[in-house]
């Protein structure tokens, strides 16, 4: 068992197993997070739940409150609203839902990832009610509509640069395949859908983005994640030094079978002197802390 040290900015469980018909685990339970947990030295973790359509595996805010309840030193919860809830329209008053979620310990909302573009005035609505409430975001994304699940955005990311400078009170967590994909200059526009194994060729809009704002952060869980810096470890370390206040340790850990490879990865980087030991505590826990205010 490892020293528990980091906190993990991105993790999913249900209260029950959640297997497919043949039995396949495709969700953990709490007390399977946990013992990944201990075996990977994470002291807690932020609970996301999933409400969107897209990914139909209905999960309520309460079901996460409640675990949380149960595990108050090892959870910590978010809640999330679908933004075509209530009304379907860009009418809808979210601030209510938000302030209830708040005051019962929410800490943020997400994962948000309807398959709706960033500039939809359903999701632009959501965004608005969210700055005001205070709470910081995590986005899922993709750069496809249809058959799949997280916001649409065009190469280059404009669309979220817009909503960075429509809402820059509201930090944006960014995460997911067409997200992490940007961090190079695209050889191929497919490359957003997938997990490019190449060198960073040139700097992409990620680095670009998170320089120029300062309500862009960046969650380092998942493959996508994870890719991203294990594509090209000399660019990582540059990217892990410079955006060292901006970067969140994450796990997104859905199966009780899933790997974790960014624990050994950050964890090398630090004891071959490639990045301080202060520039790694800041991406394992302080950031989360910071920002969280825990």
């Amino acid at each position: 068992m490892m020293e528990k040290f980091f906190i993990d900015i991105h993790v999913h469980a249900f209260k029950r197993p959640y297997v497919w018909i043949d039995g396949r685990p495709l969700f953990s339970t709490p007390e399977q997070i946990l013992k990944k947990y201990d075996e990977l030295g994470i002291e807690k973790g932020v609970l996301l739940p999933i409400v969107n359509s897209e990914v139909y595996l209905p999960q309520s805010n309460e079901e996460i409150l409640e675990i949380c309840e149960k595990y108050p030193d090892r959870f910590i919860p978010f809640c999330n609203i679908d933004p075509r809830a209530l009304t379907n329209s860009p009418e809808s008053n979210f601030e209510i839902i938000l302030d209830y979620y708040k005051n019962l310990g929410c800490k943020g909302i997400g994962e948000v990832m309807p398959n709706l573009p960033f500039l939809d005035e359903r999701v632009l609505n959501l965004f608005k009610y969210v700055e005001k409430v205070g709470f910081p975001l995590i986005f899922d994304s993709n750069g496809k509509i249809g058959n799949t699940y997280g916001l649409y955005d065009e190469p280059g990311l404009p669309q979220l640069e817009k909503c960075l400078n429509l809402f820059p009170k509201l930090k944006f967590i960014g995460h997911g395949p067409a997200f992490w994909a940007e961090i190079s200059v695209l050889k191929n526009v497919n490359d957003r859908y997938t997990y490019p194994d190449y060198p960073v060729i040139e700097e992409g809009v990620v680095p670009k983005l998170m320089r120029k704002y300062p309500n862009l952060y960046g969650d380092l869980s998942a493959q996508s994640g994870y890719n991203a810096l294990a594509r090209d470890p000399e660019y990582a370390v540059k990217f892990l030094n410079e955006f060292a206040d901006k970067l969140l340790f994450g796990t997104d850990i859905c199966r009780p079978d899933a790997e974790v490879p960014l624990v050994s990865f950050l964890i090398n980087l630090v004891e071959k002197g490639k990045i301080s030991e202060k520039v790694f505590k800041k991406i394992a826990r302080e950031n989360v802390e910071k920002l969280l205010n825990l």
